[in-house]
């Protein structure tokens, strides 16, 4: 059974991700920082990490480029706060599969694992998906607004920061942000990004 190897310097989140992920049947294990893990990673079963994208010596950005470079059988997950949006969306550009806000629900999280788990790492080949014309076609029929607003939310900027940019107003770049995911089918954020990533938009 694939394990879930929960990275983060926080001992209260280490616990509470640890009692969730055993109650839905995972097998877990934990780190209290990227260093520790990486320092065993070669030696373990493939499975889905979790790690924050903030924590001291080495961040998860560092840990999810670590991973893809050494070629591991790993699929990574960002656990971001609200203000590391531009953090998270890096994660997913250097191969993270996903990223959670904080505070998430449980079935979130464990939705968001399952998934992990049963997509695999990324590799060569899911880059070679990508230019999927399906896809491709659901941001084309984008206006040209909704492609901007799209285009800076890949770039991780915040709605306010979108709405000085645009001269708009911050519940205007709402409406297309709920507009831009209603017609590419997009259920969060963070699998907006991906779509927009894996289109190569």
């Amino acid at each position: 059974m694939p394990e879930v190897y929960v990275i983060d310097d926080d001992e209260g989140i280490r616990r509470s991700l640890t009692f969730l992920l055993r109650s839905a049947g995972s097998l877990v294990r934990t780190y209290d920082s990227a260093a520790e893990f990486l320092r065993e990673a070669d030696q373990l079963a493939p499975g889905c990490v979790i790690t924050d994208v903030r924590m001291p010596d080495m961040d998860g950005l560092e840990l999810v480029r670590q991973l893809k470079a050494a070629n591991l059988p790993m699929a990574a997950i960002v656990i971001t706060g609200h203000g590391d949006i531009p953090l998270a969306v890096e994660a997913m550009k250097v191969g993270a599969v996903d990223f959670i806000e904080k505070p998430f629900r449980d079935d979130v999280l464990l939705g968001a694992v399952d998934k992990a788990l049963s997509r695999g790492a990324p590799g060569p080949r899911a880059e070679a998906d990508v230019g999927d014309e399906g896809m491709r076609a659901l941001f084309a029929a984008l206006s040209p607004r909704e492609r901007e607003v799209l285009g800076s939310v890949v770039l991780g900027k915040t709605n306010k920061m979108i709405a000085r940019d645009f001269a708009i107003s911050p519940r205007t770049v709402e409406v297309h942000r709920a507009s831009v995911m209603m017609k590419t089918g997009a259920r969060t954020l963070s699998e907006l990004v991906r779509m927009a990533l894996l289109a190569k938009f």
